[in-house]
This record gives C-alpha cells, structure tokens and sequence, in this order.
C-alpha cells in the first residue's frame, strides 16, 4: 500500500491525531520510509484536502464538521447529477460492466475505508466518464476524495453500506432501462439523503460535546 493510503487509514481509524502539526521526521520512522516519499504524500494528501496548513511549512489534520459534510453534498449533488444528466445517452454496456464490476467489489467484506472510498468513486466514475467533459469530472472526483473523509462515520455508527449498495443496484436498473428522468431524480436522492444523514449526525456530536 502506497504511503498516502497508509496514513488516509490511520486518519480514518483515529490513528493519527488531528488538530496538531504531522512532523515528517515521526511520520518516516511510522512507516519506515525516507522523509522523501513523506513529503510527496502530504502534498497529494493536502491537495485532495485531506490536510491543512498549520504554522509556516506544516501541515495537520482537521476536524471534521457538518458544514463542511454538508456543502460536500450539496456540490456533489449539483455537480454531479449535471454530468450524469450529460452522460446518460452515452453510457455504453461496456460502461455499464465496468460499473457493475466496482459495484461487486464494493460487496467484499475484507476492504479498507480507504478502498470502499476508492471503489465507490470508480462505480461512479464508470457512469460519468461518457459525457467526455474532463474538467468537470475532476473536480467531481476533487469532492468524493474528499468526501471520503467521513466514511469513517458513514460505514461504522451510520451503518450505511448496505443502503447504498442497494441505491447503487436501483441507479442500474434505472440506466438499464433508459429512465433518464428518473435515474437523475434517484442519483440526486441518493447522494443527498445519505449527506443529509450524516450532517444531522455531526451535528448531534456538537451538541453533546457542548
């Protein structure tokens, strides 16, 4: 496993404390790696918003909130149902076995949180890649990066997995049968509703803390 996805597991397992500064000399004896391959993977991992600045030249985990969950799927669900809405009179079966293969990989018991990230995003990327309008696809992929954040709380107390693998399978049915009305309606509800889920979660961990 690259270094990036090592210490994406250790943030998602609260292996790593956040709010405080990541020294690359510590993180290099963690991983028994040089501070060169360090370095690169806090760039990556700053640039996919994993990590913020934190003084002059550091960088530190931050604290997850339901604002940022919040607007997270409201992006997702704008943006992305204007590329599927784009996408759906080109998706090719080709399209639609490459998704339906992501889809059986999402069902494995043994995955990370990193991959279930991972694999949830290849699902959609399958569908979207037809509407052939890069820049917008990656800032789509940009948002489920960094989206990929919460899965912590959206496969453990959420207890989500199974219904979205459930959506996942309609959202095919749905192409299959060429509804494109109603599979953009269904793409909408299902990024929003498991958002929405998670955003009155974090909010009710506000309130307790408080």
């Amino acid at each position: 496993m690259e270094i990036s996805k090592k210490i994406k597991e250790d943030i998602l397992n609260n292996r790593l404390a956040r709010g405080v500064p990541l020294r690359q000399v510590k993180l290099s004896n963690r991983y028994d790696v040089s501070r060169i391959p360090i370095r690169d993977a806090l760039l990556s991992l700053k640039g996919e918003g994993w990590l913020v600045p934190h003084g002059k030249a550091g960088v530190m985990i931050p604290a997850l909130n339901w604002k940022e969950a919040e607007d997270l799927y409201l992006m997702r669900a704008g943006l992305e149902c204007l590329l599927f809405g784009m996408a759906f009179d080109k998706i090719t079966n080709e399209d639609i076995r490459h998704a339906k293969a992501f889809f059986a990989e999402l069902n494995k018991e043994s995955l990370t949180l990193v991959e279930k990230g991972e694999l949830n995003w290849f699902f959609h990327n399958a569908l979207y890649q037809a509407a052939d309008r890069p820049t917008l696809l990656r800032v789509v992929e940009g948002l489920n990066k960094q989206a990929v954040r919460y899965l912590g709380f959206q496969y453990g107390p959420l207890g989500y997995r199974e219904t979205s693998q459930k959506q996942h399978e309609a959202l095919l049915l749905l192409i299959e049968s060429k509804d494109k009305k109603l599979a953009l309606t269904y793409l909408r509800e299902h990024i929003e509703k498991a958002g929405k889920l998670l955003t009155q979660y974090l909010k009710s961990l506000e309130i307790k803390e408080f």
